[in-house]
Order: structure tokens, then sequence, then C-alpha cells
């Protein structure tokens, strides 16, 4: 199968999206070598079109400001459009936490959108990327795709909600979708809410870390490049109706986590300040991602050490990036301390 022509990319200036996108436009997904992209983004708190100025000149590229909610917006982007990578969502745990609403609306009614707006268009493929987090929590071995869908948060049940819609589309409609389902990604560009950036630029602003309970819980960390290069592997090669774990092979409790992000900063555990536990936190994550591995070749490539030293290196380098980011949050949030969604 050919993917010449038109891709669309929801979510495409957040985090993993517009990492996504900036492989794709830059050649790194031969299939993809000559086709138009075209990114719907609503350009929220975590979408930042910065994320996507390494490509924004190139000629191949659109931003279509936009929420996936509105069915005419879509009806106006997805005909002609060959394949959609359905990246948008909340995505996080502690702000589902505090208020569920947005995560309802966007991860489960923009999902039915998009889905229905990719049946009306005719679209030949889809990739609805969801999270390991759907699965609930694990006290051994590994979650397969054939696990029953237990999520312990609102965002993690949204996500399973959105999965179950992608399902029914295939069965009902035949819509081409497959689901991915991710372990904890980390790399550049990830907004600085999530534990590693938090952690990171906290050091780096001689702030306290913020670590849950005792630190105990174990989680699986995917470098963003390893993520992406499986969603283009299922976006090429999967089965329709399908879903695909991807993990990254590594498992670290958050006080292992934190220890090396410590070493890597030259810091010491006088930074850490242990907070209460978050509700519902789940203790466990862990993928078996088999599957994808079988069927389409798929390894991780970024060890934990370098992606994580790689990681800290461009965080100390754009501090333009996340300085701004971090000052607008805590304004927002009138001076609390941040917290850690893991």
């Amino acid at each position: 199968m050919s993917f010449t022509d038109r891709v669309v990319v929801t979510g495409g200036a957040g985090f993993i999206g517009s990492h996504y996108v900036r492989q794709l436009v830059t050649g790194a997904y031969p299939a993809f070598a000559d086709a138009s992209v075209v990114v719907l983004d609503k350009l929220t708190y975590a979408g930042n079109e910065e994320n996507l100025a390494p490509v924004s000149d190139d000629r191949r590229f659109e931003l279509v400001v936009g929420d996936v909610c509105d069915g005419e917006l879509l009806a106006e982007v997805l005909p002609g459009a060959d394949v959609v990578v359905h990246f948008a969502a909340e995505s996080h745990v502690d702000r589902s936490i505090v208020g569920s609403t947005d995560f309802m609306q966007t991860n489960v009614l923009g999902t039915h959108s998009v889905f229905q707006a990719c049946l009306d268009a005719g679209v030949k493929r889809v990739v609805q990327v969801s999270t390991d987090e759907v699965y609930g929590s694990i006290e051994a071995g590994s979650w397969t795709e054939d696990e029953p869908l237990e999520p312990n948060s609102p965002y993690s049940a949204s996500k399973a909600a959105a999965d179950l819609v992608a399902r029914s589309f295939y069965r009902t409609y035949g819509l081409p979708v497959c689901v991915t389902r991710c372990s904890n990604n980390y790399g550049p560009y990830q907004y600085p809410e999530k534990i590693i950036p938090l952690f990171i630029t906290n050091l780096l602003l001689g702030e306290p870390l913020p670590l849950y309970g005792d630190g105990g819980n174990v989680r699986d960390w995917l470098h963003v490049d390893d993520h992406c290069r499986a969603v283009q592997l299922v976006v090429e090669g999967g089965r329709p109706g399908h879903v695909y774990n991807i993990g990254g092979g590594t498992e670290l409790t958050n006080r292992e986590l934190t220890a090396r992000l410590l070493k890597e900063t030259g810091a010491d555990w006088s930074a850490v300040r242990n907070v209460p536990d978050r509700p519902g936190h789940d203790q466990r994550y862990s993928v078996d991602w088999t599957k994808i591995s079988a069927e389409l070749g798929y390894l991780p490539r970024v060890g934990l050490e370098t992606g994580l030293a790689e990681t800290v290196r461009w965080y100390v380098e754009n501090r333009s990036w996340w300085e701004p980011l971090r000052e607008k949050a805590e304004r927002a949030r009138d001076g609390s301390p941040a917290r850690a969604a893991v």
C-alpha cells in the first residue's frame, strides 16, 4: 500500500504528535517521502506552534488551528486524506482528577467526530493513539492486547472509551482503524508538567522535586522517537481492527527514575520532597509488545541512559522554550506547587 498523497495529524502540535510530524516532514519515514502533511490542533496549553517551527517553512506542511470536536471543520480538512493519525487528546492525569469534562469532550466526543469524518471522507488508514493506562494496574507480568480494559482515572477512562469507539467503527462500518497503546513517553518538547520535564526544569530552577508517596510506582519508559517509529509501522502495516502495544523495555520505580535525573543534573536527594499520593494512583504499568515486534519488526532503539542524557541536555539548552510555559502555568496555579503525572 502506498501512502504518497496526504496525511492529517490531529494534535500534531503536542509533544508526541509534533515529533511524529517533524520526523514525517524531514524524511524519516520513506513511505511518506512525498506526502503533504496537515496538522489539526487546537493549540491549547500543551499544543505549541513552536514545536513545529523546524518544519513550518516546508512546502509540504500546513497547520490548521481548530478543534477535533468541530464536525464542520473536519468535513473541510479530511476529504482527500489517505491517512489520519489521531494524537489529539487531553492527557494529564492530575488535570482529569481536578476536572474531567474536557477529557470526556475531547477524548471521547472528539474521537467520535474524527472517526465519523474519516468514514465520510473515505480515509484509507486511521490510527488511534492511546495509552497503556486503559488496562489499569498490574502487579506482575505484562498486559497483552487482549486484556480487559480497567481504567482507574478519568483520563484513562476517556481513552478506553475512545478505543472502544474505534473498535465499534471498525466492526460496524469497516473503518480501517488500528489502535496503539504506548507506555510512558519522554524526550524533547514535552510539556513541563509530566514527571521527567518537571523534575529536570525544577532542578534547573533550584526548586524541589514533588515525588508522589514513597516513589514506588512503576512505569515502563519509552523514548518519543521509538514511539513515533512504532506508530509509523502500524500506519504502514498494521491490520485494521487490531490493537498494538508499544513499550520501551525499561521499567523503573519513580524513585529510581528520580535518582537517575538527580545524577544527570548533579543534584542530590536533598532536592526531593515526598508529597501525598494522588487518588487512584496506579501502582504499575507494563505492556507486552510481542505482537508489534513479531508482525511489524518493532524494537526500541533509544536506551534509557542515552535518552535521558539527551533529554536533560535539550532542556538545558532550550530554556527559552520551557521557561515561558512554566511561568504561564505557575500564574494559572496561583503559585501552588506543580505535581508530576506518572
